[in-house]
């Protein structure tokens, strides 16, 4: 039977394989070394100044040996049952990888364009502030994820099951480290050649795949889905709907709004990207050494309680980029990126604080209370910004002490800075927040309190801020049969590893729907 086993190493040593294999036979209490092992997981503990690497191996003894199981059975398609999927982000491509295994034949509508098609639309909205609402950071082949970073690390190990997910990652191309390390990623520059690849597979079993198709109107019998339309003209006769379309496809609210189908207003977090140079960052983290070949560029993760309200960082960005992620000419937002080397010389981070409904009285019960909240500080970004794609920046220290920036050291985002004052953007409930906890994160790491950081204004789309609604049994809308809400858009994932667990639990669930009306 195999074993499982755990030690530290330092960094350097995690090539020499006699040291590991006799730490094994250590640990084990073994007078022989007849015995194999394979990586399990590995992270990095900088808690001190010697950084250790935490191990887990799996150790076979003997005669055992790992026996492999086939993960993925897929199956063609083209004549089965078929179920539409809307939207070709990680929910949606990964339904229609579960819907070739359980027979069913999935076809896939995505608004945007190709990966090919898609970097031309990207290099006009960097280069020249063009956006196209239909082909951009968030909307296209493979969703907002795939010129996103590729960050596979989650927490939710009860949704479904992640090693499936990383495996399939694993087989359409990612690096096999994603299965060991303790915050997997594939890299920007690696992840749109993967989903391309998902793409053909689907096709190539019978399923379909559609690009430049929008879904522009649902037809309902009885409450239940019975046809949905595509690009205003043509319609399609579908009794399953996977909803998968992210949380930036703002239309698609208002088209469920407007057919009677169920939307809730739902909590979501908004504030601003910080870039701090990668190597800062390092030097706070690994207590002065800087990252090399044995130990990767740094990260962080910072929470804090601030007057009642969570104010965290979100989507760490070591050796990244800040992007425009506008899905509208008329509005500014930005995310962040790597590539998988992580190579580039900053960091950036999302520090977000969290709205509530409840933050704006008398409107509660308004569904889209906080969406238009989230659309007023994109609106008013792009207004402070010239009406331009630049970004409203002000420098960290500058904005704890309230005042202007009159210049800049740097900024990765391509469009261009705009000197903007903070509070001029965000209310006092965010600003305030924002600035009690930058005094707090650098109490946690030293250093980190530098006006040398670049705050870029606003990080809004870090979730859904609209909730639609489902039976947490069989994962349908809970007014509308046949309709299952899936993933971030819908509210009920937060990255691309549960994000496309939840599109495989919504291909079983309806499976499970099927059976119970044979």
């Amino acid at each position: 039977m195999a074993e499982v086993v755990q030690f530290q190493i330092l960094p350097e040593q995690v090539d020499d394989l006699a040291l590991i294999h006799a730490k094994i036979k250590s640990e084990l209490a073994l007078t022989h070394d007849d015995f194999t092992f394979e990586w399990r997981k590995r992270s990095i503990d900088a808690r001190k100044k010697i950084i250790k690497l935490n191990c887990s191996f799996i150790v076979y003894l003997k005669d055992e040996a790992s026996v492999f199981t086939p993960f993925f059975t897929p199956q063609n398609v083209a004549d089965k049952k078929r179920i539409a999927i809307i939207g070709a982000g990680p929910a949606g491509l990964f339904a229609a990888l579960r819907c070739l295994e359980v027979g069913l034949c999935p076809v896939v509508f995505e608004r945007g364009k190709d990966v090919r098609s898609r970097r031309r639309d990207l290099a006009e909205l960097n280069k020249k502030s063009i956006v196209n609402p239909e082909s951009n950071y968030c909307f296209g082949e493979g969703g907002a994820g795939t010129y996103s970073d590729g960050k596979l690390y989650t927490r939710s190990k009860k949704r479904g099951d992640v090693e499936k997910t990383l495996k399939l990652f694993v087989e359409f191309g990612a690096d096999k480290d994603i299965l060991v390390d303790a915050h997997p990623h594939i890299g920007t520059n690696k992840l749109p050649q993967i989903i391309v690849g998902m793409r053909e597979f689907i096709v190539a079993n019978g399923g379909e795949v559609h690009f430049e198709s929008k879904l522009t109107d649902i037809k309902l019998q009885e409450n239940a889905i019975s046809a949905i339309e595509i690009n205003h003209s043509n319609w399609f006769e579908f009794d399953r709907v996977i909803l998968a379309t992210g949380h930036s496809a703002r239309d698609i609210f208002e088209l469920l709004h407007t057919r009677g189908i169920k939307v809730d207003a739902k909590p979501f977090a908004l504030g601003v990207r910080i870039e701090h140079t990668q190597e800062l960052i390092d030097t706070i983290q690994y207590h002065g050494r800087l990252n090399d070949s044995f130990i990767p560029p740094a990260s962080y993760s910072l929470v804090a309680q601030v007057d009642g309200r969570g104010v965290y960082s979100f989507c760490m960005c070591p050796g990244g980029i800040v992007a425009p992620c506008a899905t509208a000419q008329e509005e500014v937002v930005t995310n962040g990126w790597s590539p998988s080397k992580r190579n580039n010389i900053y960091s950036n981070s999302g520090i977000v604080v969290s709205v509530d409904p409840s933050d704006f009285p008398g409107k509660e019960n308004d569904p889209f209370v906080c969406l238009d909240f989230q659309k007023s500080i994109e609106k008013k970004a792009w207004e402070m910004a010239g009406k331009t794609q630049k970004v409203p920046a002000q420098r960290l220290v500058d904005f704890v002490q309230k005042k202007k920036s009159i210049d800049f050291p740097r900024s990765s985002y391509q469009p261009g800075i705009v000197s903007v004052e903070m509070d001029s953007i965000f209310p006092p409930f965010i600003a305030n927040r924002l600035r009690k906890a930058f005094v707090e994160f650098d109490k946690k790491m030293n250093g980190f309190l530098t006006n040398d950081a670049v705050l870029h204004a606003p990080e809004s789309r870090t979730s859904s801020p609209i909730l639609i609604p489902r039976n947490p049994e069989t994962m349908e809308h809970v007014s509308t049969k046949g309709l299952f809400p899936c993933a971030e858009g819908a509210g009920y994932a937060g990255g691309i590893v549960s994000a496309a667990i939840d599109g495989m639990n919504c291909v079983d669930a309806i499976i499970t729907s099927f059976q119970k009306e044979a």
